[in-house]
């Protein structure tokens, strides 16, 4: 597999220079200054490209092109909006770029509730606990219904974290849910919007009658229009499993678990329509096995990101260190290396560690972490390679 990297661009406090040393090959990143749904211009692509191939590297995977909300709800401007993604990617298949990651998960993103969640190694990690998430839901958000969504035990959990939090505390859970983990990557929330909360609660009011059926509808209508470029210009769309893989909110979530993915690729049954194997995302779904995803999906599998969690008691998980939790990346990377050895890869979620928290990372990006990451998951291919050439698999 190709060695990537996901950078967010010149403003990058990690360099492409630095990416160079430690081994990495192609870089995975989006044009992050254009807003949501604007056309993507053939000469910002071009620009883009030459900059990252300068440095001796190559664009190798976009991350994302963003889809808009009322694409994904089916608001009165989807096809509009389509026509931008559309040009978009053929400017893309035009400068040479061929993979596009991208979510259709309805306003959030991804979610964590912990940013920092200490380790007995000191290192830290991204932690999602369903408790604090149901009380950011409940008390915070006040979504009218949203005590019906968890058991009797959480909501007792929520009863007794009502008795001791503090506004500082609600809003540290704001900030590392609608705030750190969106903004970053073309979010609906920003760092410097006044009212997030508001602002959020707008945004899942736009999902109002939108259930499981119709966002897979709206999927497919999406799907369907943008097929044609990606086979003009032979791009790839791989979309990314919902993180967690899980139903929050109230909202419908539809990349889940072996059902979801067949169903999309079915949907629009066509070789540019794939999946972005995220091991992190499937494995925080206690329902999924996960080298059996990758060995039944390995042939639609366009992109891969190597990560893993630990799923706790409670519906609690945490990311785990890349040679561990319940992904078994090493099985991973041999049904990839073996079945489709070309793939972009790309480490993903790593903890801070040696002097990352204080250098101001997007949440989840690490430099340390993640290059101790990669270096782990070279020699997991350097050996899995050895194990392919003396027919051992």
């Amino acid at each position: 597999m190709e060695k990537t990297w996901r950078w967010f661009g010149k403003k990058d406090k990690i360099t492409l220079s630095m990416l160079r040393q430690i081994g990495v090959e192609g870089i995975v990143t989006a044009l992050h200054d254009i807003p949501n749904g604007e056309i993507w211009p053939y000469e910002a692509v071009a620009e883009m490209r030459d900059y990252v191939v300068a440095a001796g590297l190559r664009w190798s995977v976009v991350e994302s092109l963003p889809v808009s909300e009322s694409i994904k709800y089916g608001g009165l401007d989807r096809d509009r909006l389509i026509e931008n993604y559309i040009v978009s990617l053929a400017n893309l298949g035009k400068a040479g770029i061929k993979t596009v990651c991208y979510n259709f998960m309805p306003v959030l993103d991804w979610a964590r509730t912990d940013l920092e969640h200490p380790n007995a190694d000191g290192t830290s990690s991204l932690y999602f606990d369903r408790a604090d998430f149901a009380y950011f839901d409940c008390c915070i958000l006040k979504r009218e219904g949203a005590e019906t969504d968890y058991g009797a035990d959480i909501m007792e959990q929520v009863e007794r974290k009502k008795a001791v939090m503090t506004p500082e505390d609600d809003h540290k859970l704001v900030e590392n849910i609608i705030i750190k983990t969106q903004g970053f990557v073309n979010g609906n929330i920003k760092e410097d919007d006044e009212k997030p909360v508001e602002i959020f609660r707008e945004l899942l009011g736009l999902y109002k009658g939108i259930d499981r059926d119709a966002l897979r509808e709206n999927m497919r209508y999406f799907l369907s229009a943008v097929m044609p470029v990606c086979e003009q210009y032979g791009v790839d769309m791989c979309v990314h499993p919902d993180d967690p893989p899980l139903q929050i909110l109230g909202l419908p979530r539809i990349v889940t678990c072996d059902e979801d993915i067949t169903w999309f690729l079915n949907a629009v049954d066509n070789p540019h329509n794939g999946l972005t194997f995220c091991a992190g995302s499937l494995s925080a779904g206690a329902h999924n096995n996960v080298p059996e995803l990758a060995r039944k999906y390995a042939s639609r599998t366009k992109f891969v990101h190597l990560r893993s969690t630990d799923v706790l008691p409670g519906g609690n998980f945490k990311e785990a260190s890349h040679l561990a939790g319940r992904a078994g990346i090493i099985d991973l990377v041999r049904t990839f290396q073996k079945e489709n050895p070309s793939l972009p890869m790309r480490v993903d979620h790593a903890p801070l560690m040696l002097g990352d928290e204080k250098m101001g990372y997007n949440a989840g990006y690490s430099f340390h972490g993640r290059m101790l990451a990669l270096g782990q998951m070279e020699g997991v291919m350097a050996v899995v390679n050895r194990e392919i050439a003396e027919g051992k698999i």
